[in-house]
């Protein structure tokens, strides 16, 4: 598939760090697997791990987190 954003480059398998803000908090979670373009680095992340990247950052904020860096586990 053609990259969405810059439409020459091709999504392959990869790993990429995404940033939850919320207010003044910000959550870095790292090694998350994505399908990364081989040109522009856009990413497109599945549903599944969508899901899990939000639940994590919900309860992190909801602790009161303001900065935290997470190393994500893969299943």
């Amino acid at each position: 598939m053609n990259c969405l954003i810059c439409r020459h480059g091709t999504y392959v398998p990869g790993k990429v760090t995404v940033k939850p803000e919320r207010g003044d908090a910000i959550i870095l979670i790292r090694d998350v697997e994505a399908e990364v373009c081989d040109i522009c680095g856009n990413y497109v992340i599945d549903q599944a791990t969508t899901r899990k990247l939000l639940e994590i950052a919900d309860e992190r904020f909801n602790t009161g987190t303001e900065l935290e860096i997470i190393k994500l586990k893969s299943a």
